[in-house]
């Protein structure tokens, strides 16, 4: 272990008011700081900017290290204008006293990202120490554009430079490729038109060897709409219209989750062109019976409502098991309207990191495609309901007449999506497949809301009723 050059109570204060660390509520200290090296490229009379890699341990009853990427901004004087980025001031062993700052709330310190860019040759990196500065050919650097912090992300954190460009910084890092950078870079070299195309990345060679990326550089759709919202826009304009059905409606939705289902299917095609693909036998299709089971076992510790659904959703299950081999390939992973942008030339999907709460190396592994398209249809059932819990609240005695509309909404959305994507109706292979990948997403979601936000595990329990009912 090294010796922190940072005192860690400041960094345990500093991680638990933002919006990004995820080990809120859990007890923990921070038992290892590594200061990976300066960002070079900043005017004489700019800040120093130095990234550290902070390792967390918990202390409670799941235990387990984390790693998350810490950019501060030292500054000799302190700097009002970055008051809200204040992270705290110390004597620093090669700077002496210095105020530092989250470097992604200060112009001056994120201008040296993009000059530490541009000092790569396209298809080439700029080395500084450990890190690594890698670009693609394509992108022209600007780099008289200012940087736009983006404040509403909760895992990572965006910033935009100028109006073509824009920076993720990975917060909670593990060495290794990121999935999210790997897929990205195989999707733009291909050409595909439903991913922002990648500019470049990060990444920082730790002295055993191991790499860690920090973060990456992609087209900023700036003109984008994110999908979730234009999906409850949508079902806002149909419970507006109280004598019409959903395919009557102005904003009705069913055209774009037919476009949004094409490029599903072609951004798999393509992933399947670019990845390794396997056809597993049916001892795959039993342990992902078996997973899926587990995964109800364990949530019903959390969830008790699930016990009346239990029978329904292991026979299910017990469908996959009988399969006699699942195709498999790499995903997305972690698909939901949030993760889609509808920009004037169709359709992207975006941040191919995978499940956040699966371990790295198990984000990269093949999976099968209709994970993504249930991802897809549960996050169809959730848009309309979400609207509905609103309206309800306001309207109680509307809300019989709201809940048909939005499973309408929900029904027609779906169809249209799975028709697009397959191309016409499911194989009854894949329709058991899909259906017990529902359901485990489902199973996944009563847990999240118990934890998260309990008036809404209502939700996805309702869901769970239908397919019992079935």
């Amino acid at each position: 272990m090294s010796t922190p050059p940072i005192d860690p109570q400041v960094l345990v204060d500093y991680l638990g008011k933002t919006r990004w660390f995820g080990g809120k509520g859990r007890p923990f200290e921070v038992s290892d700081v590594e200061r990976v090296g300066d960002v070079p490229g900043g005017a004489e009379d700019g800040p120093r900017v130095v990234l550290h890699l902070v390792e967390l341990t918990y202390h409670d009853e799941e235990g387990g290290t984390e790693l998350y990427q810490v950019p501060l901004a030292f500054y000799v004087e302190a700097q009002s204008r970055l008051d809200h980025a204040f992270v705290g001031w110390w004597e620093d062993a090669e700077d002496g006293w210095v105020h530092a700052y989250d470097a992604l709330h200060d112009r001056e310190a994120m201008a040296h990202w993009l000059i530490s860019f541009a000092a790569a040759e396209p298809e080439g990196s700029h080395r500084h120490e450990s890190l690594d500065f890698r670009r693609l050919p394509g992108w022209t650097v600007d780099t008289s554009v200012h940087s736009t912090l983006f404040t509403g992300e909760q895992s990572n954190s965006s910033v935009a430079y100028g109006e073509d460009a824009l920076m993720k910084v990975f917060r909670k890092v593990t060495p290794g490729v990121n999935p999210d950078i790997e897929i990205h870079e195989k999707l733009t070299v291909a050409g595909s038109t439903h991913v922002p195309a990648l500019y470049g990345w990060l990444e920082h060679l730790r002295p055993d060897g191991e790499i860690v990326q920090l973060a990456m550089l992609q087209q900023f759709l700036r003109t984008a709409t994110d999908g979730w919202d234009l999906a409850l826009t949508s079902v806002r304009d149909l419970f507006a219209e109280a004598d019409l059905h959903a395919n009557e409606v102005g904003g009705d939705f069913a055209g774009e989750s037919s476009r949004l289902g094409d490029a599903l299917r072609e951004v798999h095609e393509s992933l399947a062109e670019q990845f390794p693909t396997e056809r597993r036998g049916a001892d795959a299709a039993r342990e992902l019976a078996a997973a899926m089971n587990r995964r109800l076992d364990a949530a019903l510790a959390v969830v008790p409502e699930l016990a009346n659904h239990a029978d329904a959703l292991r026979a299910a299950y017990d469908q996959v098991a009988g399969l006699p081999g699942l195709d498999v390939q790499r995903i997305h992973g972690d698909l939901h309207l949030g993760q889609t942008l509808r920009t004037s030339t169709g359709w992207k999907i975006v941040d191919f990191e995978g499940e956040p709460a699966k371990p790295l190396a198990e984000r990269r592994l093949p999976d099968s495609p209709w994970r993504d398209v249930a991802g897809m249809l549960r996050s169809f059932e959730y848009a309309p309901h979400v609207v509905e819990r609103t309206h309800t609240e306001h309207e109680p005695h509307e809300a019989s007449q709201l809940a048909y509309r939005a499973e309408e909404w929900a029904h027609r959305n779906r169809n249209h999506f799975l028709v697009a994507y397959a191309g016409g109706e499911p194989t009854e292979e894949q329709r058991l497949l899909l259906g017990a990948y529902v359901a485990d997403k489902a199973v996944y979601e009563t847990v999240y809301e118990t934890r998260n936000r309990p008036s809404w595990v209502s939700i996805p329990l309702a869901a769970i009723a239908r397919i019992g009912a079935r």
